[in-house]
């Protein structure tokens, strides 16, 4: 089945014509109907029902990036380890310098999470105590379907923070680090995944952004923009980067997800407790 699926998109990438100008949810979209399988593997052998647009439990198909596309995020920018694409570095450094400079951000923004792999997304997403898989999706992307995944997306740090706080979306969002962010994020190309009503029915977290490049021309930008061309025109970000039409004739496709494969430490839907912010 696996075999058959790869051939299918192999077959259908051969057929691009050179230098065409595609449009991006078509492209995303047909890449889903050729290679998903009619359902995807969660936890223990539970399985959720995947979408015609590719989404399960609400979440688009993102796969995992390849290794060698990730670097790491300078000590100095980041909370933790942290590794992105190295298409994003430039930006991030960027962003997060323009904010230290300016009295009007009242503190630090720095990156938090980044980069996840689909074993570790899975251990976070089946980790006992959630709730049902339904449940969990509102704030947990299945594995395989997190923007995380693709090196282009992560959660910014605000500090100071505050630790007294019932609702942590609602306080991120009264910082005036957040405001900046809102107001500035986009000269460096970031937009806010998930705003707060989105139809996409994800459960908002301000913190949580993805990289699409300032411009069409940025280095890197018309990869991320392929990824993401769904969830940009069906579920538009806030504040949003123009979506110019771009020339991706030598741009891969996105990865697509074909079932889980549960690591050790979350075998039969026990999980080792793992430490992560969510999404």
């Amino acid at each position: 089945m696996l075999t058959q699926h790869r051939r299918a998109l192999a077959s259908w990438r051969a057929s691009w014509p050179e230098g065409a100008v595609r449009s991006f949810p078509i492209l995303v979209a047909a890449a889903c109907m050729v290679a998903a399988p009619a359902h995807a593997q969660l936890c223990d052998g539970r399985r959720a029902a995947i979408a015609a647009d590719g989404r399960v439990l609400g979440h688009l198909p993102y796969g995992d990036t390849a290794p060698d596309t990730l670097v790491p995020v300078p000590a100095g920018l980041a909370v933790g380890g942290c590794v992105m694409r190295r298409e994003v570095l430039p930006d991030l450094q960027r962003l997060i310098e323009a904010a230290a400079r300016d009295p009007a951000t009242g503190g630090q923004i720095l990156a938090l999470s980044c980069h996840r792999s689909i074993g570790y997304q899975e251990a976070v997403f089946c980790r006992e105590g959630q709730g049902d898989a339904a449940a969990r999706a509102l704030s947990v992307a299945p594995p395989g379907h997190s923007e995380h995944a693709t090196g282009f997306a992560l959660d910014f740090a605000f500090r100071p923070r505050r630790n007294d706080c019932p609702d942590a979306e609602a306080c991120v969002a009264a910082t005036p680090a957040f405001r900046w962010l809102v107001a500035n994020a986009r000269r460096f190309g970031f937009e806010m995944s998930f705003p707060a009503g989105n139809t996409q029915r994800v459960k908002w977290e301000p913190w949580h952004w993805r990289w699409v490049g300032a411009s069409a021309a940025t280095p890197g930008a018309p990869r991320a923009r392929a990824l993401f061309a769904t969830a940009r025109v069906r579920f538009p970000a806030v504040p949003a980067v123009a979506r110019d039409a771009v020339r991706i004739a030598a741009v891969a496709p996105p990865p697509i997800y074909i079932g889980a494969i549960a690591p050790p430490q979350c075998r039969k839907g026990k999980c080792k407790p793992v430490r992560a912010k969510r999404r």
